[in-house]
């Protein structure tokens, strides 16, 4: 890609965008997805996350130089803003007082995440990994995607208690990992540490996220006193406070997707009464996922690929899933789900994708020895997990019964809405 771009700069000097020639590949390279995740679901019944994603992997192993690793600067930004919008939204459709009711949930969800970690860790150790790479790589193996489920959710219609519970247990998780990998990324360089000083940054991050959250729930609740939810403005002053929630939680040393997920969650108690995100805002959190998506995919695309990593890639895969089925299923009498609606929630909770890469760059940004080793089997694992993740969840959700759409569509060109 880099020579054709080349060849392309020799004869066409008259080609001078005001933004820059990376803000023409990106916007390219979007139209290009937009139309890619339509073509499938409409001819396949999938998500369009595949189709983003398969975009993003071509253009990523084409050489697309617009996404630079570890990520930083404006990617980096607008990737936390996306992921940050999306953890807000799912954060919101947790009631903490669902758990005073049937607090197996919560159980299940420290069950699944223990479960995991300790299982992707062994099974790294077991292959040769060091310690200080396989513990990283057991802290990313623990989020399973919101974004993903949140987009499977939307593209097939599921509604029921599978896809609700997949969503919240992938929520609950997605707290937990970026509380400890964003404490961990900050240890990376620490050969010998203490009780103390492990605990420190866990509560430092955590304590740091939970104000920013705090604030922007109650900002957010007393603009909702006088605004209309479904006004535009709304929309706008609620995407710009989370982007903002976002930067001042990154600056101050917390976590900005975690601020947001707090956020969320917060705003659903001081509001309990059913809130729908406003059409606009709609439209641009639908615009920022999948720039999410298509990112991801580009970055882990780069990674560098070889058989004794695509080993490790298939055992971390495989011991993630497994542990992840065995977590849910172990708490689930109780629960308030049949043994069946449990083994669909945890295939439902394959994905990997934006929450994973962040920590694999934040951990990349905090050790120039360690990074790279880490990067090196957690890339690959996400840009797998960000496209099959997708097509088991959906598989998973279609076969509890809770999807409005069939996998595969049979009528005509165009009788499909988008």
């Amino acid at each position: 890609m880099n020579e054709l771009l080349a060849i392309w700069s020799d004869w066409a000097n008259w080609l001078r965008p005001s933004a820059g020639l990376p803000t023409l590949q990106w916007s390219l390279l979007l139209a290009l997805a937009a139309a890619a995740g339509h073509l499938v679901q409409r001819y396949s019944g999938l998500p369009k996350v595949v189709g983003y994603s398969v975009v993003g992997t071509f253009a990523g192993l084409a050489g697309f130089s617009g996404a630079v690793w570890p990520l930083q600067g404006i990617g980096l930004f607008l990737l936390e803003l996306a992921v940050a919008v999306v953890l807000f939204e799912a954060g919101g459709r947790i009631p903490l007082r669902w758990f005073r009711h049937n607090p197996m949930v919560l159980l299940q969800s420290l069950a699944e995440s223990t479960l995991t970690f300790i299982a992707v860790y062994l099974v790294m150790r077991l292959f040769g990994v060091a310690a200080n790479v396989a513990a990283p790589l057991a802290l990313i193996a623990m989020v399973a995607s919101p974004a993903v489920l949140t987009r499977v959710m939307i593209d097939t219609r599921a509604a029921g208690p599978v896809t609700e519970r997949a969503i919240v247990l992938s929520t609950l998780g997605t707290l937990y990992a970026l509380t400890l990998g964003s404490a961990k990324a900050g240890l990376m360089e620490q050969s010998e540490i203490g009780l103390v000083a492990t605990i420190y940054p866990v509560v430092v991050v955590l304590g740091l996220s939970l104000v920013v959250g705090g604030l922007l729930a109650l900002a957010l609740r007393s603009a909702l006193r006088v605004m209309s939810p479904t006004s535009e403005n709304t929309a706008i002053l609620l995407l710009a406070l989370i982007a903002a929630g976002a930067a001042l939680a990154a600056h101050f040393g917390g976590s900005a997707p975690l601020a947001a997920l707090i956020g969320g969650m917060l705003l659903k108690q001081l509001s309990p009464r059913p809130w729908a995100w406003p059409k606009q805002l709609g439209t641009a959190s639908s615009m920022l996922t999948m720039l999410m998506f298509v990112l991801v995919s580009t970055v882990a695309a780069q990674a560098d690929w070889s058989r004794p990593v695509a080993g490790l890639v298939i055992a971390l895969v495989l011991a993630r899933g497994l542990a992840k089925m065995v977590g849910v299923a172990l708490l689930n009498p109780g629960s308030g789900a049949s043994w069946k609606q449990s083994f669909w929630v945890g295939c439902a909770m394959s994905p990997m994708s934006s929450v994973a890469l962040l920590l694999v760059s934040q951990f990349a940004s905090s050790s120039a020895v360690l990074g790279p080793r880490i990067a090196r089997v957690a890339l690959p694992a996400i840009l797998l997990m960000e496209v099959l993740g997708a097509v088991i969840a959906t598989y998973a959700i279609y076969r509890a019964g809770e999807s409005a759409k069939p996998l595969a569509l049979t009528t005509q060109p165009g009788a499909a809405n988008d």
